[in-house]
This record gives structure tokens, sequence and C-alpha cells, in this order.
């Protein structure tokens, strides 16, 4: 044992002076327990934690250096498990607890599209008729869906319709993404839609100034420059995505091109360099300026100014604000002489962004985004300090942005995968002839229009602008028609993301011939995702929607609704077939685990019919059944009601003759603020009928 604590001692001596790097991964590691843990911290176990970080930082302070580290590791974990929680009981708001039709009253605050094509509206200032304020949601979003011309959703505009409300709706399958998670992290305490006008009740008072002139530039942007170019344009400049087509969407994300959709690091990067340059430059060629101020800390700081208004402008969500920290810290590490690109740098952003957004942590944006920018620091650091060849002078910034390309492609790879359950064969082509041209084109021709928006010649820059962001369409229109551009991969374990983010960082960070094995954690982490497996049967919460394994893929109960689920399924599957194809592999009689037999009835007419549940029968309808069902003890009946109740539902295979395995979405999300059940002793007599 002392030769153990003896290596472990030497081996943190040789890490001094690199061991901030560590300190964003030990928080990121308390928020991620936070965020795995079943059951709500009470708030005795918070004022115990926060005893035990004063104990460690204590340690740490006093038992001397070497192991000085360990505690203050220790330390961090538990200020993230503190940090996660106070975030989460900040953000606490009513969520609505049933389906409510009627008037919806509110303020818009945001103004984006669907998945299906729809405009969508967010309000806040909400009111529900025959709803007690204490139990009306914050806010709630509606996608509109109707056909007749109504009120133009306008920032800050007091707006009514009769609309469809539901609570934000939980994963859709047992481990996916918690929509309902996220709702509660936005505010957001119903989802809906209406299929009437909206109309114009009044004018707020203090309407959102910020919203009301991103929403001015983004008109005037699609007014001036037409089509998807336009609507592009708009997107890159305020944020605002409402004027993007699906079918755009969907060639830029089949392209690996969505990420210069996204106001992110790319866009806030390229902003403030030329910003950056342009001040310097032009302040030194003012001599009486140039030799007498500091012309590139002063040029740091009105980049930085320049950086907020577009962060203002662009809606402040999690995506931008990340950038804008990152860009901020870097910034200023130059106006106090330091070196702005470096891992310190990094850390400290990410440890900003994880205290302001633990929930970030969560999320592909954040995992992405320092996940390239780690890579490109650590890895051209290690070119530079390798003294590798350069290659001919003229040749080199080609070979930067193919070097640059590659590692960022390399690192969000896996990330990206395991979100979105694909990747771009071809996203290093796509990006290597569209990314350099946002930074030389498109970036300073958006800066030109927004310096000439007030002598009115704004289209000037726009038309430039158009001219770079025709051609990237182009680029992504091609690259997505071509054979083989998009891959799939079906969803990873819980454990192979975490796995494999620590084995890359110990490569990145870890001083010495050590970091080699973190290699192995990435190498286990990608055998355990080879061999994951997918649910034999999954179910969906409303019951109206059913999945089974077969060897032609998975075969659903029908062709059409519940079509967000379906297409969830299927790309965890690492499926591409669409949901009409799902449904051509159903057969009338399918078999499930064990052997059970699946009987899947969706609507009143359908469960009308049903007359016994037999031995090893699953039933699962979205109705209620009738009540002359003849039904014997190995029976599963499975409703709408009751899966309410458990979340959706996945069954894996035993073996022959054997019971599925029943694992339920409540059981993995557990009973936390977000998604606490409104009977929690239905949930465990529904869960103990199905162990019988």
């Amino acid at each position: 044992m002392a030769a153990v604590w003896g290596h472990l001692s030497h081996a943190l001596l040789l890490q001094r002076g690199h061991l901030f790097g560590w300190a964003p991964v030990f928080l990121g590691i308390g928020i991620a327990i936070y965020f795995g843990l079943k059951t709500e911290p009470s708030l005795w176990i918070y004022i115990f934690l926060a005893v035990l970080v004063v104990l460690c930082l204590g340690c740490a302070r006093w038992t001397g250096s070497t192991f000085s580290p360990l505690a203050t590791g220790v330390a961090l974990i538990l200020i993230g498990v503190i940090l996660a929680g106070a975030r989460t009981h900040t953000v606490s708001g009513p969520v609505l607890g049933w389906r409510y039709y009627g008037p919806v009253e509110g303020r818009v605050v945001d103004i984006d599209r669907s998945s299906s094509d729809a405009v969508r509206v967010t309000l806040d200032r909400v009111h529900l008729r025959n709803v007690a304020p204490n139990r009306t949601p914050r806010r709630v979003r509606l996608s509109l869906h109707s056909n007749t011309a109504g009120a133009e959703p306008m920032p800050g505009l007091i707006m009514g319709a009769t609309a469809h409300l539901s609570p934000p709706s939980g994963p859709t399958e047992p481990g996916g993404f918690d929509f309902q998670r996220h709702a509660w992290f936005q505010g957001i305490g119903a989802i809906g839609y209406t299929r009437v006008p909206l109309v114009a009740l009044a004018r707020a008072e203090d309407g959102q100034t910020m919203f009301a002139i991103r929403m001015a530039l983004s008109k005037q942007v699609q007014s001036a420059l037409a089509g998807e170019p336009g609507a592009f344009a708009a997107a890159i400049m305020t944020g605002d995505r409402s004027g993007m087509s699906q079918d755009t969407l969907i060639a830029l994300r089949v392209s690996n091109l969505a990420h210069l959709l996204a106001i992110s690091g790319l866009h806030m990067g390229l902003l403030t360099a030329f910003v950056f340059g342009a001040f310097r430059y032009g302040l030194a060629l003012v001599p009486w300026l140039a030799l007498r101020a500091p012309v590139k800390p002063v040029a740091a700081a009105l980049a930085l100014v320049v950086a907020a208004f577009y962060l203002g402008l662009s809606g402040g969500n999690i995506a931008t604000e990340r950038a804008f920290i990152m860009v901020a810290v870097m910034l200023v590490a130059v106006m106090l002489k330091r070196r702005a690109l470096s891992l310190r740098a990094v850390a400290l952003s990410a440890l900003i962004v994880l205290t302001l957004r633990p929930e970030a942590l969560m999320g592909p944006g954040f995992q992405m985004s320092f996940s390239a920018t780690a890579a490109l620091i650590a890895v051209f650091g290690w070119i530079q300090t390798s003294r590798l060849p350069k290659g001919p002078r003229p040749l080199r910034p080609v070979i930067a942005v193919v070097t640059s390309s590659l590692i960022a492609g390399l690192a969000t790879a896996p990330y990206a995968a395991a979100h979105f359950n694909q990747f771009a064969h071809y996203g290093l082509i796509a990006n290597l002839l569209s990314v350099p041209l946002m930074g030389v084109l498109v970036m300073p021709a958006a800066v030109l229009s927004v310096c000439l928006l007030p002598l009115g010649l704004d289209w000037i820059g726009l038309w430039i602008m158009g001219l770079g962001l025709e051609w990237i369409l182009g680029v992504a229109r091609w690259v997505a028609a071509l054979d083989g551009a998009r891959g799939t991969v079906v969803s990873p374990g819980a454990w192979v993301l975490p796995l494999l983010t620590l084995g890359a960082l110990c490569l990145i960070l870890w001083q010495g011939r050590a970091r080699l094995l973190g290699a192995l954690p990435v190498i286990a982490a990608f055998v355990l995702w080879m061999e994951a497996e997918r649910p034999s049967v999954l179910i969906a919460d409303t019951g109206g929607l059913v999945g089974i394994m077969t060897d032609q893929g998975r075969a659903l109960n029908t062709h059409r609704g519940s079509g967000f689920t379906a297409l969830n399924w299927l790309e965890n599957d690492g499926d591409p077939a669409t949901q009409q194809d799902a449904a051509e592999r159903w057969t009338s009689q399918p078999t499930g685990p064990g052997g059970i037999s699946i009987i899947a009835l969706r609507g009143k007419r359908q469960a009308a019919t049903l007359t016994e549940c037999r031995d090893n029968d699953w039933v699962i309808m979205d109705a209620p059944p009738p009540d002359t069902v003849i039904k014997t003890s190995g029976c599963v009946m499975l409703t709408a009601e009751t899966l309410r109740e458990t979340g959706a539902m996945a069954l894996y295979d035993r073996g022959k003759n054997m019971q599925p395995r029943v694992v339920t979405a409540r059981e993995v999300s557990g009973v936390r603020l977000w998604n606490t059940p409104r009977n929690r002793k239905a949930v465990a007599a529904v869960r103990g009928a199905l162990n019988q």
C-alpha cells in the first residue's frame, strides 16, 4: 500500500502546473452523478455535501501539496452535485399535469419552427381558463397549424388562441432523450398546438428589446436576400431559423454542415477574429495611436463588446452563450497579455459554463464544442512542439484547414453519432469546401451589411453574403445526394460516452507516457458500443405504437401517427427505414421475446374487438378495454392509463421460454423534479404486476 501511495504521489508531482485542466472534469463528474440519481436529494443531503466540501478544501489546504489535488478533486465533484441541484430548484415551475383544451393567452418570447415545418411560438405570462396561477406553467410552446392567416407573431405581443396543451413528454424509450428534463430547464411547462388563427390582444408594455431587434433584422435580411440563402443568412446573423425549410436542414445535417447554421463557436470565433483584426489593423494605421496606445488590448476589448452584442442579438441560447464565454476568456487573455489559445483557457470556459448552466453537460452542444476545441489545441500544440515539417508556404493555409477539419471531425464524430445516430461519410469534403468560405467571405460580409444598414446599403453586404451561402447550400445538397452520404449507427449504452470521454481527456490532459493508458477506456467504449443491445419490443407511453425487432429490422404496428416516437426508435436502432417501411414488416400475429404473443390495438374500435386475454398474451392499447374481456392470470394488459404512469416500456429477451426482462422509462429516469408521477403507488402496482 505504501508503494502505491508513493507512486501516486510521484505521479501527481509530475503533473504540477497541468492540473487546472482537470477542474471542469471533476465538476462535470459531480453534475453527471446528480443527473444520474434515481431520486431527488433532500435538503439535508445538500447540507451534508456542503460540509464535506469544506472538509475537503481544508484537507487540500493543510495536508500538504502532494495529495491536495485529490482532495480538491473530491470537493469539485461534491460542488458539481450541489450546483446541479441548486440549478434544478432555481428553474422550478409549474408543469401541466393533464391534457388541456381551451383558450391560451400569453406574451410571445420566442419564434422558431418545428420538425414538421410549422411555425412555433413560446409564450410567457400565460393565462389558461379555470387554471389557478400557481398551477399555470410559466411558459408554453405552441405549434401553429392553422391554414387561415391570423395575427403575425411579433416579439412581446400578447396573443391568444384556442389550443390543445399537454405536459412535456417523457423519453420515447427507457434511457432515451429526456424531453421532460430539457423542457424543465427551459421553463416550458406545457407544449401543444392550435389549428385556429392567432389573435393579437395587446402589445406588452415592456416588450423585449433585443428580441424585437433580432426579429426586425431577420425580416430585413430575408426581404433583401430572398429564398433559402436569405433564411440561412438570418439564422447566422440573428439565430432566427423560422425561415429554414426542413429539406435544407436535412441536407445540412447529412453533409455535416449543420454546425454552420447554429450560432456557436465557429461563428463567434470568426466574427470576433474579423472584428479584432479590423480594429487592430485599423488603429495601427493611425501612427499617433499606434505609438502611444495599447492597440492589441484595445482591439480585443472592442471585439468583446461586439461579441456581447452578438450574444444578445442571437437570443442567448446555450450554444451561443457557451461560445461567447470561450471567446470572452480568450479575448480577456489577450488584454492581459496571456496565451489566448490554451487548454487552461478551455478549462476556464468549461468551468464558467458548467457553473452557470450545469444541465449543458448532458447536451450534445457542450460535448461536441469542447471536444473539438480541446482536440484542436492539443493536436496543434503537439505538432508545434514536435517540430513537424509545415510544408510549402503557399500550401500551409490549405494544410491547416484540412488538418483542423479532420481533427474537429474526428473529435466530434462519436458524440454526434451517439446523440443523432448518424454520421456523414463525406462530411470532411463538405467542410473543406464550405468552412473556409465562411471565414473569408460570409462572416466579413455579414459585418459589412450590419455596418451599412443605417445607410440603407446593407444589400451590398448581403449580396456578397448570398454568393457564399448559395455555394454552401449547393455543396450541402450535392454531398447529401451522394450514395451512402448518411451512415447510421445504433445508440450506445449508458457507459459508452463517459468511458470514451474520460479516456480522451487522459490522452489530452495527462502529462507523460502514462497518458497512453487513456486509450484503454476509449477502446473499451467502442467495444461496448459494438455490442450494444437493443430492446426486442418497444411500447410507447401512449399505448398507440408498438415496435418488435425482426430479422429485417424493427416492425411497427402502424404506418402513421406517433411519428416522432417511431422516428426515434428507428434512429436508435441504426435503421434508416421510414415509418411506412417499418410498418410493412408487421405481421398479423407477432411474437415477442420468450414466445409471448403481442396484441396491439389502436383506437376504441379495435379495443372493442378484444374478447379475451390469455396466458402469455401482452395486450397493448391506447383506449380503455371493454368490460366484457375475459382475462386469465397470465395475461398482461397495458393501457394508456397504465403506460402514462410507467412511461415508455422496453422488453429484452432472456432466452427461450423465459419471460422477458421489463424496463420502464420511469425506472431509468427515476423520480425527479421534472418527472414526478402523479400517483407513485400506481407505478409500484404496475411494476409489481409485470414482475409476477
